[in-house]
């Protein structure tokens, strides 16, 4: 079984300020990986993260998501690209100073996309470091575009692109809200295919700068993906608690918000 665990850009940057890294965060994090890891010689865990404070600012800054068409905007893509990396390598030092044995995997490198759609995404190198027990990096990049030339993808997307080649059964999104909130202000404990329309209106996007579409583009995302995947089950929390990855996958608590197909979560 393969699990997906995303450390997003608001939990280890603070969005509001460029270039801001939490190592606290990233560092109870990644101790928790290696407390799993080493529980469960089977377990084959993927570890993302958005680019926070440092690929955002960048993207806004020169519009990257929309295209690249001048020179300008090509060295802004270059400059988006080159913080991506800057940002992963300092999760990857944290991974590494705890035992893990990481391996970074730009995905610039690998995918192609149209109109900011991944169409083309070799893992084959990605699935043959999981055989390995190698455990694999990736984040939110930049992407050449086969319709605006350059664009941005982002955590989620790369996601649902390995959900199917990897086998995975398990994808964790730690931010820093404790799950999806409704109009009230409470969490909603489940979300489903069939009670999406109904979430869909109490979603809002991300604060700070965010220019992949926030909380709503993640939720609609992983939607997507629990259709294609039924088995599939996702998890919405909060990467500030204390242990939040033991209590998931060590001691089977439900805590956030639970994405999950209609027949899944009936099984429950």
């Amino acid at each position: 079984m393969t699990t997906l665990i995303k450390l997003g850009g608001s939990l280890i940057t603070d969005k509001s300020e460029a270039k801001s890294f939490r190592t606290n965060y990233v560092r109870q994090i990644a101790r928790q990986i290696a407390r799993i890891r080493n529980s469960d010689a089977q377990r084959r865990i993927v570890i993302g993260h958005g680019s926070g404070s440092f690929g955002h600012f960048e993207a806004r800054k020169h519009g990257t998501a929309a295209g690249i068409y001048t020179d300008q905007e090509r060295l802004g893509f270059a400059q988006v690209g080159a913080v991506a990396t800057e940002l992963s390598m300092l999760v990857l030092r944290e991974l590494i100073a705890v035992g893990l044995p990481a391996m970074r995997f730009q995905p610039s490198s690998t995918i192609i996309s149209r109109k900011r759609q991944i169409i083309s995404f070799d893992v084959r190198a990605l699935a043959l470091a999981l055989d390995r027990r190698i455990v694999p990096l990736i984040h939110g990049d930049i992407a050449l575009d086969e319709a605006t030339n350059g664009t941005i993808v982002s955590t989620e997307a790369i996601f649902s692109r390995l959900a199917g080649p990897l086998q995975v059964r398990r994808i964790i999104l730690l931010g820093e809200v404790a799950g999806v909130f409704d109009r009230r202000g409470e969490p909603i404990p489940a979300i489903t295919p069939s009670t999406f329309d109904e979430a869909h209106s109490a979603l809002a996007g991300s604060e700070g700068v965010d220019v992949t579409g926030g909380m709503r583009q993640k939720v609609e995302t992983m939607i997507d993906i629990v259709r294609e995947h039924p088995g599939l089950e996702v998890t919405i929390a909060d990467g500030r608690r204390q242990s939040i990855l033991i209590d998931l996958l060590m001691n089977h608590r439900k805590m956030g918000t639970q994405i999950c197909g209609d027949l899944n979560l009936g099984a429950q």
